[in-house]
């Protein structure tokens, strides 16, 4: 009776779904891709709100041996870039998972910060890794406003609000202070990749905090990567041929079927995705993409 209760017991496993069988291991991937932080509703940039959901579900599969993320950022936000790694780390200690990124074409600057949340970083041989600084930028159109004859006409309650108004003459003041609050950010980033990376890091700071990228055998000699690889071998020869890897996706809503780029009629939403089409491309021009 035990061998026929066995044997009964064996051909039912069998008969399961892979995902539910405990003998199947299981990694979740999510995909990371984009630019950081606000965009529009045709054109969402990388937040934790939007992502907060499928990195639940990913921590929460079934059977899961490690959590996989594929990224192709060349970053944005630093706070949307914080919440989301810290996010990732949160979930991975409370699930005991250890965590793997796979860096795609870039993974630089938020894009970098978000790799930090994984215990490994694997790269193609042709992926952009680092840039771990902060970089802001404007425009100045007094010259232009003084040849149109336009007069600028801003009212304001306190003596900054209107600092580094690109229609008013730049005070260095004003570009002293962003510079130091640039500063805190870069401090809190390099502290940030210190205690991630830790012991792996080899290099100097005043290169490997530059701002500088590199390709990936440079970044894994510097010890911001730690080889070079891809999702599918990767996954196969840690967990075996038969390792599952779901792609967990977040759910699409009727909006994100609209075609990109048409905001229902409203010319001022088309002009704001014009924008930030533009900027997501000076983002990804950056690194000669």
């Amino acid at each position: 009776m035990p061998n026929l209760l066995t044997s009964l017991r064996d051909t039912l496993v069998g008969l399961m779904p892979a995902r539910f069988r405990a003998d199947v291991p299981v990694v979740p991937v999510v995909r990371l891709s984009g630019v950081i932080g606000v965009g529009t509703p045709l054109r969402p940039g990388l937040m934790l709100a939007g992502v907060a959901k499928v990195l639940d579900k990913a921590f929460a599969t079934r059977n899961a041996r490690a959590v996989a993320l594929v990224i192709n950022s060349p970053g944005g936000s630093p706070s949307q870039s914080h919440l989301i790694m810290r996010r990732i780390r949160q979930l991975a200690a409370e699930k005991n998972l250890p965590v793997l990124a796979f860096i795609e074409d870039v993974g630089a600057s938020g894009g970098y910060m978000l790799a930090c949340a994984a215990d490994e970083i694997i790269c193609d041989q042709y992926s952009i890794v680092g840039s771990i600084g902060v970089v802001g930028g404007s425009f100045g159109f007094t010259g232009l406003m003084d040849k149109l004859g336009v007069e600028r006409r801003l009212y304001t309650s306190g003596d900054n609000k209107a600092m580094l108004d690109p229609f008013l003459p730049e005070k260095p003041e004003d570009v002293k202070r962003i510079k130091a609050i640039q500063q805190d950010i870069h401090g809190h980033f390099i502290a940030l990749v210190k205690s991630r990376r830790g012991t792996k890091l080899n290099g100097a700071d005043k290169t490997l905090f530059s701002g500088e990228f590199w390709t990936a055998e440079t970044a894994i000699e510097y010890g911001l990567a730690d080889k070079v690889g891809d999702l599918r071998s990767e996954l196969r020869a840690r967990y075996g041929e038969k390792v599952l890897m779901p792609v967990i996706a977040p759910e699409r809503g009727w909006l994100s079927r609209k075609i990109p780029g048409i905001s229902l009629g409203n010319t001022a939403g088309l002009a704001d995705d014009l924008v930030s089409a533009l900027e997501a491309r000076a983002l990804w021009s950056h690194y000669g993409l």
